[in-house]
């Protein structure tokens, strides 16, 4: 399926790839999850997440804080407060200094944590998303703090497209740990 461009098509989405990505994870051995990711031997890696998560706990913990990006942005602009995305002081030419910020923040944050954190985030962002019309989700201007995009695409961004991201990340860590 391409990227999802109604509510229905938005939800079977993020349902399906977080049910995937959760078997994913349930599949880890012990030696997969006690091995440091490392990517450093693949040039085509080159982006700095590749470098940044070093553990699933950072992955879960990504996707997390991403939920909540967009919970608390939806939020506060649906309370009549005009926040950003992406908070001050980032942008989206900056973000990656946020992210890592993200990654610091929970480096004491345990893997169960992390797990149980992503699950209800999950379902809170579900649950947001259910709110909306279709209409609302995936029509132009029909919120001015979304600019000129649709709020469905910062749904389809934070839940299916994130958790694609996470699965690729997750199963090249599977294929090293297996070539070892």
């Amino acid at each position: 399926m391409g990227r999802a461009a109604t509510k229905s098509d938005m939800i079977t989405a993020a349902t399906g790839n977080f049910e995937k990505l959760d078997m994913i994870i349930s599949g880890l051995t012990e030696e997969e999850l006690s091995t440091p990711f490392d990517f450093t031997a693949d040039i085509k890696k080159k982006e700095a997440h590749w470098g940044r998560d070093k553990n699933l706990r950072d992955v879960l913990i990504h996707l997390y804080e991403w939920h909540q990006l967009l919970l608390n942005w939806v939020k506060s602009n649906k309370n009549g407060e005009n926040k950003p995305f992406i908070p001050e002081p980032y942008n989206w030419k900056t973000y990656g200094n946020m992210n890592v910020e993200f990654w610091k923040k929970h480096q004491d944050t345990s893997l169960d944590d992390a797990k149980n954190m992503l699950k209800k985030s999950h379902a809170e962002v579900m649950e947001l998303a259910e709110t909306f019309s279709n209409e609302e989700l995936f029509s132009k201007d029909i919120y001015k703090w979304v600019g000129g995009s649709t709020l469905g695409s910062y749904f389809v961004s934070a839940t299916a497209s994130h958790y694609d991201w996470a699965m690729k990340k997750l199963k090249a860590h599977k294929k090293r740990c297996s070539n070892m």
